[in-house]
């Protein structure tokens, strides 16, 4: 009995702890086709092996699944080193929000709760 007990709380926390799905990314090139297509872009320049940039993968992924209409993207800089330069990137996650002339109108490093990355949207 023990062991079966045992047996169903791992099965339990490994299912509470599975891995929620992150934004997927898009290719740097496909982002940059994207500007000034909406009011703003909002792209999120990170790695899909940064602890942080994880965090906000899947906030961002929730977001997209609730607001399909928001231009939100994922840049990984681990696989395009060259977007990192071109956006002056230094540290991540960072996120960048351009307006539909092509010009930075916030850019934020760290990790933003839900209710900030809405406010981006509702603000523009």
């Amino acid at each position: 009995m023990k062991k079966i007990i045992l047996v169903l709380g791992v099965l339990l926390s490994v299912s509470l702890f599975a891995e929620e799905p992150m934004l997927k990314e898009t290719p740097f090139a496909e982002v940059l086709q994207q500007v000034g297509k909406h009011k703003v872009t909002f792209i999120e320049v990170g790695s899909d092996s940064c602890h942080s940039c994880q965090v906000m993968g899947r906030k961002l992924y929730k977001i997209k699944q609730q607001h399909p209409e928001y231009p939100i993207y994922f840049v990984n800089v681990h696989k395009e080193r060259e977007a990192a330069y071109r956006l002056r990137v230094q540290m991540i996650p960072t996120q960048i929000v351009v307006n539909n002339k092509g010009y930075e109108v916030y850019r934020h490093v760290g990790i933003l709760s839900q209710e900030e990355i809405l406010n981006i949207f509702k603000k523009n």
